[in-house]
């Protein structure tokens, strides 16, 4: 079948009473911003749906960008016909005969979206069902367990006839929640952070901490390639880049090794406060996980939050590592996250690190490092990269595949 038309339907943001509309124009937004790689389609607003008009474009990739997006519950193919019963009818008897060879029976459910629609939907359910069974053999109805359900949507302008329908990613569209900045380094877990917050409406920019020449090209490119597809959920990232070295060797002269750990997640976090009050962010994310590491206990979560007033986010906290694979498979981020290009986090890396670190003697050893000095010279030196205009038409359909 030949679809014309991509009808998109909204869940919870439906639920947001005099705020609806605002959440339907970011989501909107969110999938225009997506979308912008195909060519030729157009993407409206009507009440209650968000209608792609295909303009010819293959269906395939637009259903895969689509899944990704934020906000949406569930779209169909559809086919959109006149506000004429014999076009409704002899679209949805296409639709069936397409199927034929694979349902018995069928049935018709018709939306009458738009009231001043003189024929009512229990009427439209007969007539067009009624056509559909005179214009085809071995076909019967069942309104219980149908093998094909043919859905009819009467709308202000058209009706939408749709056989089908995909789901969507759920929750709230990128930027209904605020900004948030997110630490991002090249691991598993924080773009699993960065997938969480973002389907909780969080609008996201990431900062990632680089140290060259202890951390390569590559280690930077795969970051990037994390926050690219971050991106494709209905994001607007951008990622600044953090020059780290002068931190970490200081550091690492000056501070027990023991104690190394938590002071570098204390610099980071002082960093990404500084940047987040300089860009007007409301809280800093993190893919901290309860305990799985010696800077994620409850001590040292403790202590490396005494060094900011920010709400810290961190989506993870109670999921096991293998729940963050799971899902960090399920997003497609797995695969780039586990190449072997060595992040800051990893690099001389104590073998003794505290799992227990205090706030008094994290002060205390602080007293011996530069800590403002090095703070204001690594956020002077941040590099910002706007990741949406890194790809062109053919990379960013090519990536679908």
């Amino acid at each position: 079948m030949k679809y014309d038309h991509v009808l998109i339907r909204y869940g919870e943001l439906a639920l947001k009473g005099k705020n609806r509309v605002a959440f339907e124009k970011q989501l909107l937004s969110n999938i225009r911003q997506v979308l912008k790689p195909i060519q030729g389609i157009k993407v409206k607003r009507t009440f209650g749906r968000i209608i792609v008009e295909l303009n010819g474009a293959e269906p395939a990739p637009i259903v895969e960008l689509l899944k990704d997006i934020f906000g949406i519950h569930s779209f169909s193919l559809a086919i959109r016909v006149d506000h004429v019963v014999e076009d409704m009818q002899k679209a949805a008897l296409k639709a069936v005969q397409e199927s034929e060879g694979t349902i018995r029976t069928f049935k018709i459910v018709t939306r009458r979206a738009y009231k001043p629609f003189p024929v009512d939907s229990q009427t439209l359910n007969h007539k067009i069902g009624g056509y559909v069974l005179a214009n085809t053999e071995h076909l019967t109805v069942d309104v219980h367990h149908p093998d094909a359900t043919i859905h009819v949507e009467v709308r202000e302008t058209a009706a939408y006839i749709t056989t089908s329908s995909f789901k969507g990613a759920g929750g709230l569209p990128a930027g209904t929640s605020g900004k948030l900045l997110l630490m991002l380094s090249g691991g598993i877990d924080s773009p699993v952070a960065g997938y969480l917050a973002m389907k909780r409406g969080a609008d996201l920019e990431a900062i990632h901490f680089h140290s060259p020449p202890y951390t390569s090209e590559r280690a930077k490119q795969k970051v990037m390639d994390l926050a690219k597809r971050l991106n494709s959920f209905g994001g607007n990232i951008k990622l600044h880049i953090v020059p780290f070295t002068d931190v970490q060797t200081h550091i690492r002269d000056e501070a027990p090794s023991n104690f190394q750990m938590t002071i570098m997640r204390r610099m980071m976090m002082r960093i990404a406060t500084k940047v987040a009050e300089e860009k007007g962010f409301l809280g800093i994310a993190t893919g901290d996980s309860l305990g799985q590491v010696a800077s994620q206990t409850l001590h040292s979560i403790h202590t490396i939050n005494e060094v900011t007033n920010y709400p810290v986010i961190r989506p993870l906290i109670t999921m096991d590592k293998l729940e963050v694979m799971d899902m960090a498979k399920k997003i497609g981020t797995y695969e780039t996250s586990i190449l072997p290009y060595e992040d800051c986090c990893t690099i001389f890396l104590p073998s003794d690190s505290k799992t227990k670190p205090s706030r008094k003697h994290a002060n205390k050893f602080e007293q011996y490092i530069k800590v403002e000095e090095h703070v204001a010279r690594a956020v002077e030196g941040i590099e910002t990269i706007d990741l949406t205009n890194l790809n062109d038409v053919e990379q960013a359909i090519e990536d679908l595949f």
